[in-house]
């Protein structure tokens, strides 16, 4: 259930605000957000789910994971993930305290750029043991999925078009898909906007062993705002849809 949501908040990029959303079709001026508070809403068969929010500045970024009502009584999901970078969201490490159920575990991964390497350890809090260790080979600029996705933003994809980023979760490494499929209208619940919708092959088999698809909308305008995100899984989690919901500047 964490990772799922870790998954779907993938699109913890920059907004535009909820007061005041562009109207569709209106070209806008303003450049990428460098730092700023996004909330998103997550439903998981037409319920909600709970709640993603992300912190974020040039060189971290912090996202809090929270499961909320009927999940929360099957299943109590409070995550959260730091992530620091280099310029170009070239991950240098990451730190997810995840406490799921009666789990709570902490995850470490350096990303080493002089030896080209990750090395993960997954501990049980709890238990004060090792869960898992790992480590792999990686190029010298290297993303976590949160660092993929905003360095996406810099990237001008049209319809029909494909591009490739590096991404590690610090176990595996695998260069991630991402294609353009088409501009659509999407409705959220900070507004409607004119938006293309694009696919991450993050769940290819390679980097999460669980295959599925992730789906993500981005504002039409310079600002790439993510609007919308979907999870698709096999049964029993099935679909899961991240909405923007609220915006807070710094």
């Amino acid at each position: 259930m964490g990772a799922f949501f870790l998954l779907v908040a993938a699109s913890r990029l920059p907004a535009q605000s909820a007061q005041a959303p562009r109207a569709a079709g209106e070209p806008s001026e303003k450049r990428p957000d460098s730092a700023g508070k996004r909330t998103y809403a997550v439903e998981w068969r037409l319920i909600r789910a709970g709640t993603v929010t992300l912190e974020f500045n040039k060189t971290q970024a912090t996202m809090h994971l929270q499961s909320s009502g009927i999940v929360s009584s099957l299943f109590k999901v409070d995550d959260v993930h730091e992530a620091w970078y280099n310029e170009g969201y070239c991950v240098t490490s990451t730190v997810m305290n995840s406490m799921e159920g009666h789990r709570h575990h902490e995850t470490r991964v350096t990303y080493d750029r002089n030896q080209n390497r990750a090395w993960f350890v997954e501990r049980d809090v709890l238990n004060n043991a090792i869960v898992q260790q790992a480590n792999t080979e990686i190029p010298n600029c290297v993303s976590d999925v949160v660092g993929a996705l905003l360095k996406f933003r810099g990237m001008k994809l049209e319809p029909g078009q494909t591009a490739q980023l590096p991404v590690s979760d610090g176990r595996r490494f695998a260069m991630v898909a991402i294609k353009a499929i088409e501009r659509e209208d999407v409705k959220t619940p900070s507004g409607a906007y004119h938006a293309i919708h694009y696919d991450a092959g993050i769940m290819n088999g390679v980097i999460y062993p669980r295959k599925g698809h992730v789906d993500f909308w981005l504002t039409d305008d310079i600002r790439k705002t993510a609007v919308q995100i979907r999870l698709r899984l096999s049964f029993p989690v099935g679909s899961v849809t991240l909405q923007l919901e609220k915006e807070e500047a710094e």
